[in-house]
């Protein structure tokens, strides 16, 4: 019998007046702490002009602080064995660092220092600029980035989930450190930002330091809520690439709910019985493209049938009403054509059948097994926390993984002819031209 809930561990949440919510996860056993501040701000809050602004404040919020000049953050880190990172996503911006036990001192620090008091220096804006730039240049190199990117860009036409996280090429050209400094200013802050501690920590002890280090920062954040509302898809787009790489394929989008909505489960068990996962509810990372499942529908019958090397689908889960994507590259001398047909016949096919009873109850115990894992260790553990503190109120996560666990075949297949509409379909083929560049 699968669990209903995941192995969540016990928590203590509050907030402090300045509007910082504070999530302390102890595990008096672990010889780390993981500490993780999140940010509801991402590219989803840029506008034209200012694309890429959130992660390049990620970038700049290791460069110098009052406490802390370039270089500096990472080196306190790094000396006493610890790991650190940071991530942008179209959501929300989020960085952590892991370290031994006895050193929890120093990320509390690092964050308390940069929360609302990051330099955003301009000279170092403009060396960043080099930096990024070359980072968007290299995803480029990339087929999938340039075809993932083209798929959101055609299939969204007014709601900012049209740019891509690392933004338009001429916004990272032109951005000022004005502007970038003005875009941290408005929306990084108290408000907006949820501090989560994880790992090996006396809690009475971390409730005084955390007010010691955090309660007397200003109140700042504007409220990051997007209006826009994109409007409804009336019929099919499409879009064709080309470029380096000697292995063609397509990415076909659909018009999906938001993460809040109430066809999320059923969406969710649509995506396992496709693609053989669910980023929210997976054993390994949850970022980067889905990996592949022998036994999922996409695989047997494109890759089984050696109409593809690759086929997975992908349901990301997003504030906003996003698209639940099919991803497929065709097999040495398979036609496009061939290859996309196939992929629509079999979201046909589960849109007017369903699934089995058997890919159900398979669904079920990987989603069952996923949250059971999810969090091992400290530094999974703060992310499992923030990440969903970033989509749902308090207790989001358990609701609905007890909701998943408990869909039908026919919901399922009522979520299928929900999302396989043809009107709401947007496709993108990749055409190579010869080289090295295959993803």
């Amino acid at each position: 019998m699968v669990a209903a809930v995941a192995r969540r561990p016990r928590t203590e949440q509050f907030r402090l007046a300045n509007g910082l919510e504070v999530l302390l996860a102890p595990d008096p056993a672990s010889p780390t702490c993981s500490v993780w501040v999140w940010y509801r701000v991402g590219s989803k809050n840029e506008w034209p002009g200012v694309t890429g602004a959130s992660h390049w404040v990620e970038h700049m919020l290791f460069l110098g602080s009052p406490r802390f000049k370039k270089g500096e953050i990472d080196r306190a880190v790094i000396e006493v064995g610890g790991t650190l990172n940071a991530f942008t996503d179209n959501d929300f911006t989020a960085y952590f660092t892991t370290v031994p036990r006895e050193q929890l001192a120093i990320p509390l620090t690092i964050e308390a220092d940069r929360m609302t008091r990051a330099l955003i220096a301009p000279k170092e804006v403009q060396r960043e600029r080099t930096i990024i730039r070359s980072e968007r240049e290299g995803n480029e190199n990339w087929p999938e980035f340039r075809t993932d990117e083209e798929l959101f860009a055609v299939a969204f036409r007014r709601h900012p989930y049209r740019w891509d996280a690392l933004g338009y090429p001429e916004d990272i050209r032109a951005l000022t450190p004005e502007a970038l400094a003005a875009y941290y200013h408005r929306f990084y802050g108290t408000r907006n930002a949820v501090l989560v501690v994880a790992g090996g920590f006396e809690p009475a002890k971390l409730r005084a330091e955390v007010r010691r280090r955090f309660a007397g920062l200003p109140r700042t954040g504007e409220d990051p809520r997007v209006t826009t509302v994109e409007p409804p898809q009336v019929g099919e787009r499409r879009s064709t690439l080309s470029g380096p790489g000697t292995t063609p394929f397509v990415d076909i989008g659909w018009r999906a709910p938001a993460v809040s909505d109430p066809a999320t489960p059923a969406t969710i068990l649509l995506d396992v019985v496709l693609g053989g996962e669910t980023r929210l509810f997976a054993a390994g990372s949850i970022w980067g493209r889905s990996p592949e499942h022998p036994s999922s529908r996409l695989y047997r019958r494109l890759v089984d049938t050696g109409l593809a090397v690759r086929a997975t689908s992908e349901w990301r889960p997003r504030v906003h009403p996003a698209l639940f994507t099919v991803h497929a590259q065709a097999a040495r001398g398979v036609p496009l054509e061939r290859v996309e047909t196939a992929v629509l016949e079999e979201v046909e096919r589960l849109a007017r059948s369903g699934p089995t009873a058997g890919e159900i109850a398979d669904a079920r115990v990987k989603i069952g097994r996923a949250a059971v894992l999810s969090y091992e260790g400290a530094t999974r553990t703060g992310f499992r926390l923030g990440y969903f503190a970033m989509l749902g109120p308090p207790g989001f996560e358990a609701r609905l993984l007890r909701r998943v666990l408990k869909v039908t075949a026919r919901e399922v297949r009522a979520a299928a002819a929900a999302t396989f509409r043809d009107a709401g379909r947007t496709v993108v083929r990749y055409t190579p031209t010869g080289g090295s560049a295959d993803a």
